[in-house]
């Protein structure tokens, strides 16, 4: 086990979380890198999230808890009582292979302008045997705007899932921390911020996050009023950090695309919404993301275009 190295504090909000933080604060245990603190924040969690943390008597992992405020005030109330010179945000609900850390570590050398990223993979219905490494990553070393339009390039989504990267407290400093304005899809706004304000992300290509996926979210819960907007303003404010880092044509596309892919996503829900973004997409020249469909939606796509086939998903459920 690596004893040496800077301190690396997890930053982990807990929300109802009782169902898998065993498993998740067991990856961080299970580091071959041991110059490593654990905050969990419980954010007024209503189930055994509290009972579940009280088996954990390393003195490395320190718990807090506070009454109801978010996932974002959350996790910047973990980073307000770490102490480490590298940070690490993790969902409560994710694991990571027992050498990310020292990886990671490894990649920013004593550097406090470079982030690391991952490699990544989904498993699904809480079975790790599903597991599946995702092929489709950016591999090489890059600047943080071309990480960014390579990302949502080609009809892509950016994968901006916090437990990827690993960011010096430096660049945090001046980035500054998650918005507590935000709950759905608040990483993006934040991550893009953070990645601008870096002068190189460097993969570790044999640090794995495992991504958790299908546990189920109510369809009222992702398509509300407050949960849409929520993701609007996360991307069109992400996607104005971009432009406004580099105001260029591949920027321009990018930014449509991922705009576009929003329209798609959330079409018909709120159109008042949707029809912000689909201004922006038009200011910004258009969009050439495809609508993403297969099985009976691709057949459905083909029939009657993607706008019915969303409205037809909508009103028969998903």
């Amino acid at each position: 086990m690596e004893k040496s190295g800077p301190l690396v504090s997890v930053c982990m909000p807990a929300y109802n979380a009782g169902k898998y933080i065993a498993e998740a604060v067991g990856s961080i245990l299970e580091q071959t890198y041991a110059n490593w603190e654990l905050v969990i924040v419980n954010d007024g969690s209503t189930d055994d999230t509290a009972v579940v943390l009280k088996q954990f008597t390393d003195p490395r992992i320190n718990i807090h808890q506070q009454g109801n405020c978010g996932q974002c005030a959350a996790a910047n109330k973990a980073f307000e009582f770490s102490k480490g010179s590298l940070i690490k945000f993790m969902d409560a609900d994710d694991m990571i292979s027992p050498g990310y850390i020292a990886e990671q570590v490894k990649r920013i050398e004593d550097r406090d302008d470079v982030i690391a990223s991952a490699a990544w993979g989904r498993f699904y219905n809480d079975d790790i045997n599903t597991f599946k490494l995702n092929e489709d990553l950016i591999r090489q070393d890059s600047k943080p705007i071309d990480w960014l339009v390579s990302s949502m390039g080609n009809g892509k989504q950016a994968m901006m899932q916090c437990a990827i990267w690993l960011i010096p407290r430096a660049i945090l400093e001046k980035s500054g921390l998650w918005d507590e304005r935000l709950s759905l899809v608040n990483d993006f706004e934040f991550i893009t911020r953070v990645l601008l304000h870096a002068n190189e992300i460097r993969f570790a290509p044999n640090a794995i996050l495992y991504y958790r996926s299908g546990i189920s979210n109510s369809l009222s819960a992702l398509t509300s009023k407050s949960g849409v907007e929520s993701a609007f303003i996360s991307l069109y404010e992400g996607t104005s950090y971009m432009l406004q880092y580099e105001n260029s044509a591949r920027v321009n596309a990018a930014v449509a695309d991922c705009l576009q892919n929003f329209v798609y996503a959330y079409y018909p829900h709120h159109i008042d919404i949707i029809s912000k973004a689909q201004q922006r997409i038009k200011e910004l020249g258009g969009s050439k993301a495809k609508f993403p469909a297969g099985g009976y939606t691709k057949m459905l796509n083909q029939l009657i275009g993607w706008k019915l086939t969303q409205k037809f998903k909508a009103l028969f459920g998903r």
